[in-house]
């Protein structure tokens, strides 16, 4: 029995040693070669983009310029934000995305010492870039790297002229304004201002009002009011525009008057269909997000830097109602 365990325990060992010995062949082998390493680099970076106007026609289009530049870079974009300009919780959603440590914010500017705080301290605590888009701050108050939307002063200037194409070179102006304006809405009016300074005969009228319904109701009320030769509006926050018409024709007819906006609002592009308004800037929201997620790709990425502190500026066109048929 003794004799028989150690004829199979030898046998076994043998077995053993005549694959061992045939591994080391195959390692030793020429033909053996150790697997390439991979020349691609695996890219995982997480951006957001954040807006204050979630599941908005314009901001739709910025979504899809921003998801489609991620996809062909080979970044993890996520969209967050809020609904109907609720403050508080955009900048919590701006909050969240920091203490998330996600790679890149691009964000609609808001011009509050709240927005500044997040973006010019606590994003920069953590080292996190953040790119403006459509909406602009000044950099110097928020740090953020790079702006990508249109020229703000520039579409105040196109307005201006196509008013005084459209009206001539003498009248008076209503400018539809935020009682607290933000920075866009200030370089809008700029460019409206420095236009018509050259036709001392416009004369233009700054109303204030807040962001609600009734108050532009009010303040639209009270200048037709007090103001009866009033020949033209200007919608410099584009959200003005639904309520002014609306309150314009209960009086009147909104067609007797010149009547201007943007495209950021829903109600402006609408309100140009129907004829209601004789003109509006039209922007380039779906290029905003491809070159917004391209250059924070690059500076992810350290290439084509640095990126131009004034911003990258997308394509505005001023379009009239006749256009739209």
């Amino acid at each position: 029995m003794r004799k028989i365990v150690t004829f199979v325990t030898v046998t076994i060992c043998v077995i053993l040693f005549y694959f061992t010995f045939q591994s080391a062949l195959a390692v030793l082998d020429d033909d053996w070669q150790l697997p390439e390493k991979s020349t691609g680099e695996l890219i995982d970076h997480r951006i957001v983009l954040i807006t204050q106007e979630l599941d908005t026609p314009f901001w739709d289009k910025v979504g899809v310029g921003a998801k489609q530049q991620a996809e062909k870079d080979g970044a993890r974009l996520e969209i967050w934000g809020s609904y109907g300009n609720n403050q508080e919780d955009f900048l919590k959603q701006i909050e969240i995305a920091i203490y998330s440590q996600v790679d890149g914010i691009i964000v609609q500017g808001l011009d509050t010492n709240e927005f500044k705080e997040l973006t010019k301290v606590t994003a920069a605590s953590y080292g996190i870039p953040v790119i403006t888009v459509a909406n602009d701050v000044p950099m110097a108050e928020s740090l953020r790297r790079t702006y990508v939307g249109s020229n703000q002063y520039l579409a105040g200037r196109l307005i201006a002229e196509q008013l005084v194409h459209d009206m001539g070179v003498s009248g008076e102006v209503v400018l539809m304004l935020d009682r607290t304006q933000e920075y866009y809405q200030t370089q809008r009016l700029k460019g409206i201002q420095d236009f018509l300074s050259e036709y001392p005969n416009v004369k233009l009228i700054e109303a204030e009002t807040e962001d609600s319904r009734e108050q532009v109701i009010a303040t639209t009320k009270d200048l037709l009011n007090r103001m009866p030769n009033v020949d033209s509006f200007i919608a410099v926050n584009a959200k003005f525009a639904d309520d002014l018409v609306e309150e314009i024709d209960r009086r009147s007819n909104a067609e007797t008057y010149y009547i201007y906006s943007f495209d950021d609002d829903l109600a402006s592009v609408s309100l140009l269909e129907q004829g209601k308004i004789d003109g509006m800037i039209e922007q380039s929201p779906e290029m905003m997000g491809t070159l917004s997620v391209e250059l924070m790709m690059n500076w992810l990425n350290e290439e084509n830097l640095p990126l131009n502190l004034d911003g990258y500026l997308t394509d505005i066109r001023m379009i009239k109602q006749v256009d739209e048929q």
